[in-house]
């Protein structure tokens, strides 16, 4: 059963008389080739000694004008022997029938199988691959020498994962080829991420406006990469439409239906055409096939078909009264579907689907009785045997032809899948060749595979058509590249995407990745947001500008300290350094180079021990700083109130020796001791890394463990010093030359502001320029004591020593010297001519 002809002419049948068979039209050289194989392989056969030796093959054609229709009545008048459509008896005498080789394509072999397995009647289909054949409970007698649709969608599929391509049209002939063969690719895409542009069928009967549909499709559609299950004869209405049009830069992917057919690989169609890659079954090369072909003359036949094809071939009439045929005609001359022995695919697998059959017959013929696989052993006759007998031959059939292709069938009548993948390239000689780029071969119903492909040898229909090497894109969006994500377009296919850029902290390291990841605590994005980096640690480090500068300044107040205690140490027996308890002001001195030096502990990366010692250095050396000053501004402020009282109190009034203000000065310290120590060991500060200020730095800080201990530290300090500012502000205004109270009292107003200060800044800040601002708080409120407290008595040491004399300083010799800043610690009071002096001596 071969489809020698396109389509059936339509007749307008009336109910007034018998239904006739209708008449064929559109010769299809390419079948008349596929039956001279079958000819050409039944002839062989019956020259062989090897195989049924004792038995002649006959055979006999139908032509199924492919369509059902006609397949089904050929079907029919096959099983009972005669033009007769019944069934049910056959009514030809003669050679039993054997099998049926046919009948084209899928749909019309699914047709016929239907008829011929319900009496289990032998089919070797040639050209029908469509899946559904594969199920043995719709077609138990079905057989076929060409690979299943499973193995050939599997491997397109496989095809258009290996190029990277995700967006596809896809194209189906309206049969069961075409809608399994296009629903088989689409479910294994589609677990690879493919997404399907658009999805046609091709009308079975010609329609215009279905085609024009079809052609708009492919025009508007981004999608460069078009699959179309189809048979050539269906596809052919669809490309003359493409040809009429202006589409390129479509790459097709072709079945093996039409990947070889001459009625599309026309060099018209080339223009849009070229670079279709396609799958194509076995090929061969038959031995003296081609001396066969041309052995085909009408004077040596009776068959209308041959006048046909001859008076096709030749664009003649034969034998008729219009005698243009002279029979001088000759094959070699021409190059057509029939002579054309090049690509030798579906021909070969019609003569593959003879040597099936005649295997099969010969393995029933051979069966020696006691040992047949029938019940009690038994064997069939091979001139008389039922066709289930047949049948068990035909599916256990093993064998090997010229080509040494081993050919068996599986459970479902299948052969294993073999393609050769070709493409199409125009040859120097301005023809159109099939060039071989590589293969897939599969088995098990695709389960286990394997796909070669030669990509330097693919000529590429591009889009741009600039680089013909490289394959082209196909993709509704491109792909997200690391750093990004894809956001989802609402109603579109999960091909078409946004590219979104991960958030800061986030990174993605791969192609179209769906979330992005979050770094590890420790790290952050880089700008590309492609990877994690560890975060930038941030700390006042010594070897930057700013740490410089506060080391040098501390370094710097710590010296003018130094340099003011030399200087008292040289004049240490002078009035002026001797006055209000010389021993206190050494060690004022030495705390202030003690808060100038801790600033320098907060320089640099922190460390455990830095952070317990520099807040606890701190409070120590200002309390110790502070309760010296308050023990000179309390004697200060009782020099005040005995120098209001009048003469009849002096006895009640009090006084502070110096000792006494030793103890003043080591009982604050004390407690600020007591108040440190309890903080270390309770709840000592500890190195913090600080990820919640900056996302993209670590700031390395010192986490001050107990607030509580923290404000009492140094709130005990501010106590001092509002009792310093309190007694010395009382005190500030004695009529002396030299009133010391006074500018502590503004040494006082300097620390204050300071720290007043320092609060917001401090809070306002974060990293490495909080740290700064403490340190410069701590060198500021340093400075102004310093500035305070010392500057105007070495101002009088150095430049006015004339006036660091006992009368002068204890006020009892008047100057009129009012360049120099009246800072002694003396007063003198004219009460009923008394003098009371408040300098104390060290002797």
């Amino acid at each position: 059963m071969f489809p020698f002809h396109f389509r059936t002419i339509l007749t307008n049948d009336t109910s007034m008389e018998e239904p006739k068979s209708p008449k064929c039209e559109g010769f299809n050289a390419r079948s008349l080739r596929w039956a001279r194989a079958m000819i050409f392989a039944i002839n062989e056969i019956n020259q062989r000694i090897d195989i049924l030796p004792r038995i002649t093959l006959g055979y006999q054609i139908f032509d199924t004008c492919f369509t059902i229709s006609k397949s089904v009545e050929g079907t029919l008048s096959f099983l009972t022997g005669q033009n007769e459509t019944h069934p049910n008896f056959r009514c030809s005498a003669g050679a039993p029938l054997a099998a049926v080789i046919g009948a084209g394509g899928s749909a019309l072999s699914i047709a016929t199988a239907r008829i011929l397995g319900l009496y289990y009647f032998p089919q070797v289909g040639y050209a029908s691959s469509c899946s559904v054949l594969s199920d043995k409970f719709q077609f138990p007698s079905f057989t076929r020498t060409i690979p299943s649709d499973i193995y050939q969608s599997k491997g397109i599929a496989e095809l258009v994962t290996y190029f990277g391509w995700t967006w596809v049209g896809t194209i189906a002939a309206d049969d069961d080829y075409g809608k399994y063969g296009i629903k088989l690719f689409k479910e294994e895409v589609e677990k690879n991420g493919v997404c399907i542009s658009f999805s046609e069928t091709l009308p079975r009967i010609y329609n215009k406006e279905a085609i024009d549909k079809i052609v708009g499709e492919i025009r508007k559609s981004s999608a460069n990469i078009i699959i179309i299950f189809s048979s050539d004869i269906d596809l052919s209405a669809l490309m003359d439409a493409i040809a009429e049009t202006n589409i390129t830069g479509k790459t097709y992917i072709s079945s093996e239906a039409w990947t070889t057919s001459a009625l599309i690989a026309k060099p018209s169609n080339y223009k849009f055409l070229w670079g279709t890659v396609g799958f194509a079954v076995r090929k061969a090369l038959i031995p003296s096939f081609e001396n066969f072909l041309h052995e085909l003359h009408p004077e040596n036949s009776t068959d209308d078909l041959v006048y046909e094809f001859w008076e096709e071939a030749f664009n003649c009439t034969w034998r008729t009264n219009k005698a243009l045929c002279t029979g001088n005609e000759n094959l070699r001359s021409i190059q057509n579907t029939y002579t054309d022995v090049s690509e030798l695919r579906l021909t070969y697998s019609v003569y593959k689907s003879v040597y099936t059959i005649a295997n099969a017959l010969h393995d029933l013929d051979i069966c020696v009785n006691g040992h047949g696989p029938f019940p009690n052993n038994e064997c069939a006759d091979v001139l008389n045997f039922e066709p289930w007998q047949l049948m068990y031959y035909l599916k256990n059939t093993k064998f090997s032809v010229f080509s040494n292709e081993s050919l068996k069938f599986d459970e479902f009548g299948d052969v294993d899948g073999y393609y050769d993948i070709l493409n199409w390239q125009w040859a120097s000689n301005e023809s159109l060749v099939f060039s071989k780029i590589g293969r897939y071969t599969a088995t098990g119903s695709g389960a286990t595979f394997e796909l070669r492909i030669d990509n330097s040898s693919i000529i590429w229909n591009t889009p741009t058509g600039l680089d013909y090497s490289l394959p082209p894109r196909s993709v509704c969006s491109e792909s997200c590249i690391p750093g990004t994500r894809k956001g989802i377009r609402q109603g579109e296919p999960v091909c078409c995407f946004d590219c979104i850029a991960c958030a800061d902290g986030e990174i993605t390291n791969e192609t179209d990745a769906r979330e992005c990841i979050a770094c590890p605590s420790d790290f952050w994005s880089n700008s590309h947001k492609n990877e994690c980096v560890l975060k930038e640690v941030e700390f006042l480090a010594t070897d930057e500008a700013l740490g410089i500068t506060l080391v040098f300044l501390a370094v710097f107040g710590a010296s003018l300290v130094i340099a003011f205690t030399v200087i008292y140490v040289m004049y240490r027996e002078t009035a002026l350094v001797k006055a209000n308890d010389r021993s206190l002001s050494f060690v004022i001195q030495i705390s202030l180079v003690c808060t100038f030096m801790t600033s320098i502990l907060f320089v640099g990366k922190p460390e455990e021990w830095s952070c317990m010692a520099r807040q606890t250095t701190l409070a120590l050396g200002f309390s110790l700083c502070l309760s010296c000053i308050l023990g000179k501004t309390i004697v200060l402020m009782l020099a005040k109130r005995a120098a209001k009282s009048k003469v009849a109190d002096k006895t009640k009034q009090i006084t502070m020796k110096p000792l006494y203000q030793k103890i003043v000065a080591v009982i604050g310290l004390t407690i600020e001791v007591g108040i440190c120590i309890a903080y270390l060991i309770i709840y000592p500060p500890w190195v913090y890394k600080n990820m919640e200020s900056q996302n993209v730095k670590i700031i390395l800080e010192c986490n001050e463990g107990s607030i509580e201990f923290l404000c009492s530290m140094f709130g005990f300090d501010v106590f001092l010093a509002i009792l310093c500012f309190i007694t010395a502000f009382v005190a500030r205004k004695l009529p002396d030359n030299f009133n010391e109270a006074k500018f502590i009292t503004f040494g006082m107003l300097v620390f204050f502001i300071v720290w007043i200060s320092f609060v917001p800044a401090y809070l306002s800040t974060r990293g490495k320029f909080k740290v700064a601002v403490e340190i410069f708080a701590i060198l500021a409120s340093s400075f102004g004591l310093l500035g305070c407290i010392f500057v105007p008595k070495g101002y009088i040491i150095l430049l006015k020593p004339e006036r660091n004399t006992e009368e002068i300083v204890g006020g009892r010799q008047a100057t009129n010297d009012k360049s120099a800043p009246a800072t002694s610690a003396s007063i003198t009071s004219e009460i009923n001519n008394t003098t009371i002096s408040t300098v104390v001596l060290d002797d």
